[in-house]
């Protein structure tokens, strides 16, 4: 046996990611309440302009207000209450002084900006920016911006511990086109240089990354869901050639949501409403706007992920990304780091649903299989204040992790009432690690330490070590973290016999004739015999 530090390969960071990724004094001291942001895009010159008045509430004595804007997008002016601010730039960083604030005041800052934003090269993954053409040669305009930032294009406190509690976006655009965002459709304006402005609102907190402008020559449809939260309005944003396509594709997504409105209790947003917007990159789970680019096939595009079959039964970025209104939505991560809260709970999503369509067999066989994508690199859990992420295991191994430990509850009555209880108890809140791991297990009424600290913060596999020697198996952790004592179930000679035993990192002796001895393999662990 041997202990695992819970430590990164050392890394070196810059001011710039501590800027981006720390609560500092300059953002720590206000709370953002609502974003009226108005952006026109010009695609004949890959350019946008606007303003963003930011309404929020002052927590402390402060005069010095931290604004995110990644070069090379630039700040025209500041104004408050009609006087104009000074401000300076420190690399994407912009620090502006206000007049003196008083505590628990609300003020409004407001920002004009222009510039020609970074544009994204692999979208979502290397983000920003997105102007393409669709076939027949029609503008086709949006941002991806997870990880890069919203600062990418416009101005905003960018960091995912605040949130705005609602978003008014304005989005003019080329009037042959339709622009569409988060939340509800306000009204239409056309303008007289040939150009209209669609205005969307949420009225639900948002992540900043979330909120996004779709432009392009959009049809729409839409449908109603009698929920567990009342009427919830379905409307699906296509592009015009793959109207009736869309129409016979998504016939999925009710179900959908009633399976995970099952297992996780109510959908979020139903003020805002839940859409389905074609994208221009394959997808993001963009609150109540969910991006989609899988060109109409099961899969992620056309692969199963776990090689078993199961995952060509259904939609990967409707049903992944749909799972993110619960987890990374609803439940946000305060800090990048803490990003497997929204990945983990949400891929084991898909698991659920498989498990709702074809049967709990069928489920845990998905979610096994993608075992083979898990590279055990890193720690899941990523270095806190400079907005990073952990390892990419945040998806398939943070499934498993979840679905090991379903298995220790035992319990699918109690272990469906722990998912509903999260969205409950956090129900529109940015959280940390912590407290979701402490939830889980007061909830579940077990010590959980050791448990989480193994998957999350190590990238060691715990290994199961048994000897037959005669009519006694010895066993045993290995490779874990100190007291590591999760309990797993045995078959004895080919299912002769189930055992749960609790192995300890001392080993442990029991009597059984035994001529194999083998672990559920729906427990994320690995098996060495001595």
């Amino acid at each position: 046996m041997f202990s695992v530090a819970f430590a990164h390969a050392q890394e070196t960071f810059t001011r710039a990611d501590t800027l981006k990724g720390t609560i500092t004094k300059e953002r720590a001291w206000w709370d953002v309440l609502h974003y009226d942001l108005h952006v026109s895009f010009n695609e004949k010159d890959s350019s946008i302009f606007g303003s963003n008045k930011i309404l929020y509430k002052v927590l402390d004595k402060n005069s010095t207000i931290q604004i995110d804007l990644m070069q090379p997008m630039q700040i025209d002016s500041v104004f408050q209450n009609s006087k104009r601010c000074e401000w300076k730039r420190d690399g994407n960083t912009v620090f502006i002084s206000l007049p003196e604030q008083t505590v628990n005041e609300q003020n409004e800052v407001l920002i004009y900006f222009h510039g020609k934003p970074h544009a994204a090269k692999l979208p979502p993954w290397d983000g920003g920016i997105i102007w393409k053409k669709d076939k027949n040669n029609n503008a086709w305009i949006s941002v991806a911006c997870q990880g890069i930032g919203a600062q990418v294009w416009f101005p905003n406190k960018d960091h995912q511990y605040d949130e705005p509690d609602s978003v008014s976006i304005h989005i003019t655009a080329n009037q042959e086109l339709t622009s569409v965002s988060n939340g509800n459709l306000i009204s239409i304006k056309e303008k007289a240089n040939e150009t209209k402005t669609y205005h969307w609102k949420t009225v639900n907190p948002i992540n900043n990354y979330n909120i996004i402008p779709y432009i392009g020559r959009y049809e729409n449809f839409s449908d109603t869901l009698h929920g567990k939260g009342g009427v919830l309005e379905i409307n699906y944003w296509v592009l015009q050639e793959h109207l009736e396509k869309a129409k016979a594709w998504f016939k999925d997504v009710k179900p959908m949501l009633r399976c995970y409105e099952d297992w996780f209790g109510k959908y979020p947003f139903y003020e805002d409403g839940y859409k389905i917007v074609e994208a221009p990159h394959l997808g993001m789970e963009h609150q109540s706007a969910i991006a989609y680019g899988n060109k109409f096939q099961n899969g992620y595009v056309g692969q199963d992920w776990s090689n078993t079959g199961w995952g060509l039964k259904w939609d990967f970025i409707v049903v992944h990304e749909s799972g993110h209104e619960w987890f990374g939505n609803n439940i946000t991560a305060q800090d990048a780091a803490d990003n497997w809260i929204h990945e983990s709970f949400t891929c084991y999503a898909e698991n659920l649903y498989t498990e709702y369509l074809f049967g709990k067999k069928a489920g845990a066989e998905y979610v096994i299989g993608t075992r083979s994508e898990i590279k055990n690199d890193k720690p899941m859990i990523g270095v806190y204040n400079v907005n990073q992420n952990g390892s990419g295991d945040v998806y398939w191994k943070g499934a498993n992790m979840l679905h090991t430990l379903r298995q220790i509850v035992n319990n699918d009555s109690l272990w469906k009432e722990m998912f509903r209880g999260l969205n409950r108890t956090f129900w529109h809140q940015t959280v940390i690690t912590q407290q979701i791991e402490n939830y889980m297990s007061s909830f579940l009424k077990l010590n959980l330490t050791p448990f989480f600290n193994q998957y999350l913060r190590t990238a060691q596999v715990p290994t199961f070590e048994y000897k037959i020697k005669k009519n006694k198996v010895l066993y045993r952790w290995v490779n874990c973290v100190k007291d590591f004592d999760m309990p797993v179930k045995i078959f004895v000679n080919v299912n002769e016999k189930e055992l749960w035993l609790n192995p300890k990192t001392k080993r442990q002796k029991i009597s059984v004739k035994a001529k194999t001895f083998a672990v559920d393999k729906n427990f994320y662990v690995r098996v060495k015999k001595r």
